[in-house]
C-alpha cells in the first residue's frame, strides 16, 4: 500500500526510489505504468492518467522483474522485435555486443542466465525511443561490471529522457546521478 506519496519529476531527471522490502517502490511503479489502479489520489504521466493505448506505450518503456519472452523467438529477434515495433532500424549485434550477449544471439532468452536475461530486457529497452523509462529493480541479477556499465547508460539516457527506477543500490543511484527518494513503512518522502 502507498500513503503519502507525493512526486514529481521533471524532464530529463532521473528519480532512483530507494527502501526496504515491502515499502511500494515496486507498486508505485506499477502506478506509473498503468498497470495498477490507485484507490485514492491521483497519478499523472505528462499530464495524464497513464493510458494504456499506444500513444503512452510508444512513449514509456518498461523493465520490470517479471519479462515477458516468446519461447521461439531468439535473442536477437527479442531485440529486432523491440526495435522494429518503435520504428528503429539499427544494427542488432551492435547493441548485443553492448550488452555482452553477442555469442548468446541465437539463443532463446530462456536459456540465458538471470543476469543475461535481465541485460536483454535493458536492451530491448534502451535501444528503442521513450520518454520515460519505468526500471524496477535494474540491477537485479547483474555482476558489478554489468552493474557498472548499465550505470553509464543510464546516465546516458537523462540526455534523451526521464528515468525513474526502483532500486536497493544506492551506489547504482549515484553512479547516475539520481535524486534518492526513500519509501519507508510509515511515512513517505
Amino acid at each position: 500500500m502507498l500513503d503519502g506519496v507525493d512526486l514529481s519529476v521533471e524532464q530529463g531527471e532521473i528519480v532512483a526510489l530507494t527502501g526496504e522490502n515491502g515499502a511500494g517502490k515496486s507498486t508505485l511503479m506499477r502506478c506509473l505504468a498503468g498497470l495498477q489502479r490507485v484507490s485514492a489520489g491521483e497519478v499523472l504521466v505528462f499530464g495524464r492518467p497513464p493510458a494504456g493505448d499506444e500513444a503512452f506505450w510508444r512513449a514509456v518503456a518498461l523493465v520490470t522483474e517479471d519479462h515477458a519472452w516468446y519461447p521461439w523467438l531468439t535473442v536477437r529477434e527479442h531485440l529486432e522485435l523491440s526495435t522494429t515495433i518503435h520504428g528503429v532500424r539499427l544494427e542488432p549485434d551492435a547493441v548485443l555486443d553492448s550488452f555482452e550477449l553477442l555469442d548468446r544471439a541465437d539463443a532463446a532468452p530462456l536459456t540465458l542466465s538471470t543476469g543475461q536475461r535481465q541485460r536483454l530486457a535493458l536492451g530491448c529497452a534502451l535501444a528503442r525511443p521513450s520518454r520515460l523509462l519505468l526500471l524496477d529493480e535494474p540491477e537485479s541479477g547483474l555482476d558489478p561490471a554489468a552493474r557498472g556499465r548499465l550505470a553509464e547508460l543510464l546516465a546516458d539516457y537523462a540526455h534523451e529522457g526521464t528515468l525513474i527506477m526502483a532500486t536497493h543500490d544506492l551506489e547504482l543511484a549515484s553512479a547516475t546521478g539520481a535524486r534518492v527518494v526513500t519509501l519507508s513503512a510509515g511515512a513517505r518522502t
